[in-house]
């Protein structure tokens, strides 16, 4: 585990705005969003769709560039990284769930996590280790070889979840996650994650539609046209309540790259 104090933060946007061309005037899908994310929180986004979801979801990812304002992942500014150096950065710090699994239908569970620790520079024999350990982690130690097709949703979901732990992730980000599980299983799977980033001081910003995982957040966001207001801390036996986003000054020195 790495050495990032817990008051530093994983993930800060300060006033970020994304605009998409759209005929004689740009639209602005995310305006002036700032956020932190620190290690054990468990962050939900909620929002109607089309709302900036996604949107602020890939830019906290590195998969999307903001228009303006600053974007910090792990200690470094990314706001202005190029395409080579990204990567590297997102396979190091970054780990995604999504709505659709999206995992290689030809290959097992196994291999799946293996793929995942192979792109981020494992060898074979600590492949294998780290694989088996992540797939017992979350309960599917007797389905490794088992393809996605012969698995059930929420144990794809599980895949998913220890693929994105591979190599020690820092930050969980995902998209809808529960959105095609029952009750029983989505709320499972979730209290599965929270207790993976509780345990590691890692953090989750998990966006949703789903009421039911509101038991498992440590704040609630909401987005609204592209407005993003940021929820207060959630205390035992309270619910957040939305509070305007506040600007973000620049990070301490946290975790670098490497």
């Amino acid at each position: 585990m790495s050495a990032l104090g817990l008051k530093e933060y994983l993930v800060r946007l300060n006033k970020v705005v994304k605009e998409y061309a759209s005929g004689p005037s740009p639209v602005q899908a995310v305006r002036q969003a700032s956020l932190t994310l620190e290690p054990g929180e468990f962050v939900l986004l909620q929002g109607p769709s089309g709302s900036g979801k996604t949107t602020l979801l890939s830019i906290m990812g590195c998969l999307m560039k903001p228009t303006s304002g600053r974007v910090y992942v792990c200690g470094n500014d990314v706001t202005d990284m190029g395409e080579d150096t990204l990567p590297p950065l997102r396979l190091r710090h970054i780990g995604f769930v999504f709505q659709t699994f999206n995992l290689f239908p030809a290959l097992t569970a196994f291999q799946n996590v293996a793929l995942a620790l192979q792109l981020k520079g494992y060898g074979w024999r600590e492949r294998r280790r780290e694989t088996r350990r992540l797939l017992e982690r979350v309960g599917l130690g007797s389905c490794m070889d088992r393809k996605p097709s012969d698995l059930s949703g929420g144990q794809r979901q599980r895949v998913c979840i220890a693929r994105a732990l591979t190599g020690d992730a820092d930050i969980i980000l995902a998209d809808e996650p529960t959105a095609a599980l029952d009750t029983a299983t989505a709320l499972e799977i979730m209290g599965l994650l929270k207790e993976q980033t509780r345990k590691d001081d890692k953090a989750a910003f998990v966006v949703t539609h789903d009421l039911r995982l509101e038991r498992f957040a440590t704040r609630v966001d909401h987005i609204t046209d592209g407005v993003l207001t940021v929820g207060e801390p959630v205390r035992t036996g309270a619910t957040s309540q939305p509070a305007a986003s506040p600007a973000v000054p620049a990070p301490a020195a946290g975790r670098r790259l490497h």
